[in-house]
Parts: C-alpha cells; structure tokens; sequence
C-alpha cells in the first residue's frame, strides 16, 4: 500500500488524513454546497462541483457560505477544463454553432415525453463552465477562499492553471482513467491523481475500478498518492480500494441521495425528482454515452436517455456544442418532475442508493463499514 494506514480512533485513516487535516480519507465531490458542506464537517474532505456556476459572483457567493458553514475544516472544488480548448463565445454566439436538425429532434422528443416547456420563463442558456475561460474564472474565484484542493474532471489542468494554484498552497487532483494518463498528469505537476474506473458516474473511462486502481498505483510507483474512485458505495468497498494501494476514496453518486441534496428541483413530496429516479434504480439502469456533454459520462438510463439511442436520432455534438443544446431540456425535465424523464449523471452504484439519508449518516457507515471489512480480514488472517 503506497500510503500506510495509521491510528487515530478509527483504522481508516491514512497519510492523506495528516496532509489535509482531515479525519477520513474520504473526499465527496457533488454539486450541492449543503453536501459539501456536511461531508467537511463530518471529517472527510467535500469538493464543491463549479461547473454549473456561469456567474463568478455566484460562485464566490457560495464559496463564502462555504467558508461559514464548514466549522473552519478543509474543503476543496472541482473544475471542467477539457485537455482540448473547446468552442469559446457566449451562449448566444454558441447557440448558432448548432444545427437546426439537432434543436428540432430536442424539441419533439419533449414533446414526445409529454414534457411542457417552462411557463413564462426563459429556458437556461446552458452550463458555461465547459469553457476554459469560464473555468478559469471558477480559479480566480476560488483561490481567494481558504480552499485546500482544486481537482480537474476532466484530466490535468493547463500547467500555468497548476502554477496558480501552487503559489496559493493549493495541491491539484486531476481525473484519470488510464495509468498513461496518471503518469501524464504527474508529469505535468499534479500532486493527486484519481483514478476512476468505468463504474463511475459523470466523465469516464472504460477500464474497470477493480483493474484501473492497482495499475495506477503501481504505475506511479509512489510518486503520488491516488484516490480510487468509481463504484465506491460502501465501506468494504473503500476497504478494497485501500488494500489495492490507494491512499483514499473519491466518491460522487453516493451523495446524491444526501437528505442535504438540493439543487432547486424539489417537489411536493419532499424529494428531488433526480432523487425520486436515483431511489428506484437498480445498478444495470445507467447507461455510458455522449448525450450529456459531448464526452463519455454515464447517466440515470431513462426515456431521454433511450431516445436519443433510438434510430434516427442525431449524433451528440462535441463539448460544449450538446450541453448547449440539451441544457434548456434538462431543466424542462426536472421541473416536470417526471422521474422517468430526467437526465442526471449517476454511477452504477447506484442499485445500493435506496434511501434518503444525512450526509453524516453515509460518512459514518463508511467507515463503519471499512472497520468491519479489515475486522474480518484481520480474522481470516488470524
């Protein structure tokens, strides 16, 4: 194991505990500050998603709630940065890059859907933080707030943007679904790769966690730490994790169904209708495609998701060309609080996300379950 467990009341705690002055290897990555929030002060590590922010101000708003509500402990943010620069420009500009034949199937299959358009309000102008430009604001932003990480889904960022966060004292996570990848991100000055197998939810590979995580950490032979991430639910699955040399756990889809998960999709029942969908999926009703964004990311399978693997359907349009397009859709789908209709990013750990719980509770039984995984096999040892 290339970072040693060490005591400190509980057995799942590593050097990365010591680095960030957290009590759990545990970071949690989600777009719902509450959560982020909630998994800090519960002793792992949460990592605040900016991509949906189009608005700096925005971000620097919850940056600083953030900082009041997470007890002085360390948290950290992830940004979208692509390796390749995608289309700059405002939506507007961009909405013109779209062919006629892709809004038109959008709109019928709405229709078809039975999916109303938002009354007497404007449809988003879609998810600006794709864009370098807007990525790098999220930077600027965030490196004026006490952060302790800035990770890249996307892969390492641009070496000045790596720079940066350095001359603040802030270490950078990049994203990797191949050992070369890893290397490569090291190479360009990362201090943490997370290596995420084809389980995961959102932006991801095709090698397995169960092989990705040892070849990664063998790969780097120790000259960084690595976070196993992609199908991480339980507390022996961190177990797993730990015993095949990772450092940590990185996980995303577990917070989705936090009792603090709002994103302003709420329905009369209490629950989101994202949470509805997540609640009743088994871990085979996800589905790996480019409809989301315009790169691979496995999605909540459901009637947009099939639809647009019908025949006759167009072929997704590059980063950031298809959040553009799709991105009025996503928010006509959320609010008509159809639960068979959403589109939302969700891993295939998704079969063991059967209820609604606090984000301290999840914390807890992760690692209450990693302590009786390493119990039993301290016995068969014995």
């Amino acid at each position: 194991m290339s970072d040693g467990l060490r005591a400190s009341g509980s057995s799942m705690h590593t050097d990365l505990c010591e680095r960030f002055g957290i009590r759990y290897p545990i970071f949690g990555f989600t777009p719902s500050e509450k959560v982020a929030a909630a998994i800090t002060r519960a002793g792992g590590m949460g990592v605040l998603g900016c991509v949906r922010f189009n608005d700096p101000d925005e971000l620097d708003a919850v940056l600083n709630w953030m900082d009041e509500n997470t007890d002085g402990k360390p948290y950290g943010v992830d940004i979208v940065m692509p390796a390749k620069v995608p289309t700059e420009g405002t939506a507007v500009d961009i909405d013109k890059l779209i062919p006629q034949g892709h809004k038109d199937f959008v709109e019928k299959t709405l229709a078809d859907l039975g999916v109303p358009p938002l009354p007497g309000e404007r449809e988003s102008a879609g998810v600006l933080g794709w864009l370098h430009s807007v990525a790098r604001s999220h930077v600027e932003v965030a490196l004026k707030h006490p952060i302790k990480l800035i990770a890249n889904a996307l892969g390492s960022p641009p070496k000045d943007v790596i720079d940066q966060a350095h001359e603040h004292g802030v270490p950078v996570a990049a994203l990797a679904g191949k050992a070369e990848h890893a290397k490569r991100h090291v190479e360009n000055g990362v201090d943490i790769v997370v290596a995420q197998g084809y389980e995961a939810g959102g932006h991801t590979g095709d090698v397995a966690s169960m092989v990705l995580w040892p070849e990664i950490v063998d790969a780097l032979d120790g000259s960084a730490p690595v976070l196993a991430a992609g199908g991480i639910g339980s507390g022996r699955q961190a177990a797993a994790a730990l015993a095949l040399g990772a450092s940590g756990v990185w996980t995303g889809s577990i917070w989705l169904t936090a009792a603090e998960y709002d994103l302003g999709t709420v329905t009369a029942g209490g629950d989101s209708v994202v949470q509805q969908a997540l609640l009743k999926a088994t871990s085979s009703d996800t589905v790996r495609t480019r409809i989301y964004t315009g790169k691979p990311a496995r999605l909540l399978k459901t009637k947009w998701t099939q639809a647009w693997d019908a025949e006759g359907a167009p072929t997704p349009l590059p980063m950031p060309l298809q959040n553009i397009l799709v991105s009025g859709a996503h928010e006509r789908m959320n609010r008509a609080h159809d639960p068979e209709t959403v589109c939302f990013p969700a891993g295939q750990i998704v079969g063991r996300m059967n209820e609604i719980r606090p984000t301290a509770e999840i914390v807890a039984d992760l690692v209450a379950g990693f302590e009786s995984a390493v119990d039993r096999l301290n016995e068969i040892r014995g």
